[in-house]
């Protein structure tokens, strides 16, 4: 576990915040005493697998909507790319 002052963590924190995503713990201190510990916010342990993100959508009522609705999310979703 890395330990980083307040001081450092001031001066460092974008490098720090980095390493804390990356999985590292940070243990940060002030006066040599711990007061936070630094984790990723991250699910270290939800294995995505290749598949992850290429689901296709599926209309479930074959009725009134005729579909439309589903324009209107690929739409939404396209968006974000």
């Amino acid at each position: 576990m890395k330990r980083v002052s307040t001081h450092e963590l001031k001066q460092e924190l974008a490098s720090v915040i980095a390493e804390a995503e990356a999985g590292q713990e940070i243990l940060i201190t002030r006066h040599n005493k711990p007061v936070v510990r630094l984790i990723s916010a991250r699910d270290q342990h939800l294995h995505r697998g290749n598949r992850f993100g290429t689901g296709e959508l599926k209309p479930v009522l074959a009725g009134k909507t005729k579909g439309r609705y589903l324009a209107i999310l690929r739409e939404d979703r396209n968006k974000d790319e």
